[in-house]
């Protein structure tokens, strides 16, 4: 989590708005060298671990969005857009998929990283209360839905505010720079929030329906 965050946050942050200067890098290769490390990172994480999911893939694809307009000079619109969509697909395609056999909240919330998923199949089929734990899954998932998309029209409304300068210009990397950072912070801690809530509801249910403790439901439980 820490190289990651170096990496996809810290990094391109300080190249952004303390390298893009002419003197330095120059505002295209500064924003060059700082997309660079997230897609670097993001290469080396999939080869590596031989993994991904549609999560990781909008947040690629969203970097490479980044540079790409950058470098084209593309209107300041349109990178509000960009950072729009990131969150608004991802909460759409949670929408779409909630009633299907493999919705997306198993890969944000209910996954066999934080939960033992075979524990909790097993004590729900000898409690027969899976019917209701798909309910719990689905009310839990249109919760996931209304958190990504108000991320959606938080950022939209942050990269208009903060994004002023002609892309491909000094004074846009360091805009692009800042905007990572406080774009980050103030989606952050409204999402977090929300999504502790919403794993609460999840937890306190799935004990009810399971008859499992917390403990012996994660992960870590023994």
């Amino acid at each position: 989590m820490i190289v990651n965050l170096l990496c996809s946050l810290v990094v391109p942050t300080v190249i952004l708005t303390k390298f893009s200067s002419p003197t330095t890098l120059g505002p295209v290769w500064g924003l060059v060298v700082a997309l660079a490390f997230p897609i670097g990172y993001g290469i080396y994480d999939y080869s590596r671990r031989r993994k991904t999911n549609l999560i990781a893939v909008v947040g690629f694809v969203s970097v490479l969005l980044s540079g790409g307009f950058g470098l084209m000079k593309v209107n300041n619109f349109w990178f509000a857009v960009k950072e729009a969509a990131v969150p608004a697909i991802i909460g759409l395609a949670i929408l779409f998929t909630a009633r299907s056999k493999r919705p997306l909240v198993h890969e944000v919330m209910f996954n066999d990283q934080l939960f033992n998923l075979d524990r909790v199949s097993q004590a729900l089929a000898e409690r027969n209360t899976k019917a209701e734990f798909d309910r719990l899954l689905y009310r839990c998932s249109m919760g996931l839905v209304a958190t990504f998309l108000g991320s959606a029209v938080l950022n939209y409304f942050v990269a208009r505010w903060m994004l002023t300068s002609q892309p491909g210009t000094e004074a846009f990397n360091a805009e692009l720079g800042k905007m990572n950072t406080l774009g980050t912070v103030i989606n952050l801690v409204p999402a977090l929030a929300a999504m502790m809530v919403i794993l609460w509801r999840l937890l306190t249910g799935l004990e009810k329906l399971s008859g499992l403790t917390q403990d012996e439901m994660m992960r870590a439980g023994k």
